[in-house]
């Protein structure tokens, strides 16, 4: 199923308005006890957007969490963990509840089981103990792609 592009989201109090352009590459769920700790849940969501399919479009974001290479991008009034900018990554890691888009916020991966809470469960179709291997990001976005019809 496809999802008519572009959509917008935005954070908890509507401040930092999102445009996503492009479709995820992929959809996935971390439960390392870093995301476990930034979400106050037993994982995070992701969806992983072409970096050029995506625009801010209202207000502005600030760092939160870990900065460095990989900042965590928030909304500095809400304080809501919008998405993750990687560096020299042609990607966003945004997080797909902020889209009235419910397929975002399946995960068809999850990475870091090996921290996994002992009750959490997900639908994803592939579990990788820590993250993929570099070589599997390919086919996985290939396999992700096909079910997404395109």
């Amino acid at each position: 199923m496809t999802t008519p592009l572009p959509v917008e989201g935005a954070c908890m109090c509507g401040q930092v308005k999102l445009r996503i352009s492009a479709p995820p590459i992929i959809t996935m769920a971390c439960h390392c006890k870093g995301c476990q700790k930034l979400s106050a849940s037993a994982f995070s969501l992701t969806a992983m957007i072409p970096i050029d399919g995506f625009e801010i479009i209202a207000g502005s974001t600030q760092i939160g969490a870990l900065h460095g290479d990989n900042p965590y991008h928030y909304c500095p009034n809400c304080l809501n963990w919008l998405y993750t900018s990687l560096a020299s990554a042609p990607f966003i890691n945004v997080r797909p509840t902020l889209f009235d888009v419910p397929a975002w916020s399946t995960p068809f991966i999850e990475s870091y089981v090996s921290e996994r809470l002992p009750w959490a469960q997900t639908s994803a179709k592939h579990s990788f103990e820590k993250f993929p291997g570099m070589e599997q990001y390919g086919p996985l976005m290939a396999e992700f792609a096909a079910l997404q019809g395109g």
